[in-house]
């Protein structure tokens, strides 16, 4: 039985990895259709979360027929129960992908407003640090789940950044002020993203040593 668990674990863990990379690429693709105001790739980000929400579904449901199979303990049942607390998080870096694409639709049918704020940059760090946060799942490195937990400081920086040039831009064009609004939500949404990996780093940090971190994050920061 402990081998059937085993496969079953290495089945489970490659289904999260598989909806880690589909949500990448939404987040990836709804930065892109804001950035160049393309409303069909905007619109594909939408309809592919019907595909995001079915996965998370269908690895909630391993998860409770493993836990009701086998029984697990120790560390194969915080294995589960971080796959399943990760699979939620993962799904919630989804809709806000569509919150992105949602706001590009809409900044589409705008007049263009002015930013130098780096959006991919933005996107990219908190791309990052899911996937950082997901390696260390793998190699069950907490060492590698803190630093996640670090990064998350540099994507905050950047929405307040954001919120900074938002101000700027509506005291600069005050007829552009609901433009601007969408553009500081979709910054807001990047950071939620990276708190999800926080989430999912500090997940990792209670599978392998069995600590609970989670309303510790600032100490763990500083380490």
């Amino acid at each position: 039985m402990a081998k059937h668990l085993q496969r079953e674990l290495e089945k489970l863990q490659r289904g999260l990895l598989s909806l880690s990379a589909v949500v990448e690429e939404a987040v990836r693709k709804a930065v892109q259709a804001l950035e160049r105001r393309d409303v069909p790739l905007a619109q594909h980000v939408i309809e592919t979360d019907l595909d995001i929400d079915q996965a998370e579904v269908d690895l909630e449901e391993e998860c409770l027929k493993l836990l009701a199979l086998y029984q697990p303990v120790a560390v194969d049942l915080r294995l589960i129960v971080a796959v399943l607390k990760i699979n939620n998080d993962l799904e919630r870096i989804g809709d806000l992908a569509v919150n992105i694409a949602e706001r590009a639709v809409f900044l589409a049918g705008q007049d263009a407003v002015q930013s130098e704020f780096d959006f991919e940059g933005m996107a990219r760090k908190a791309q990052e640090m899911v996937k950082m946060a997901l390696d260390s799942l793998v190699s069950q490195d907490s060492s590698l789940a803190r630093q996640v937990l670090a990064m998350d400081d540099e994507v905050d920086a950047m929405n307040r950044e954001m919120y900074e040039q938002v101000r700027e831009g509506i005291r600069r064009h005050p007829d552009q002020l609901v433009a601007h609004t969408h553009l500081l939500s979709a910054s807001r949404h990047l950071e939620r993203i990276a708190d999800h990996a926080t989430n999912i780093a500090e997940d990792v940090v209670y599978m392998v040593e069995g600590t609970i971190i989670r309303h510790k994050a600032e100490i763990y920061r500083r380490r």
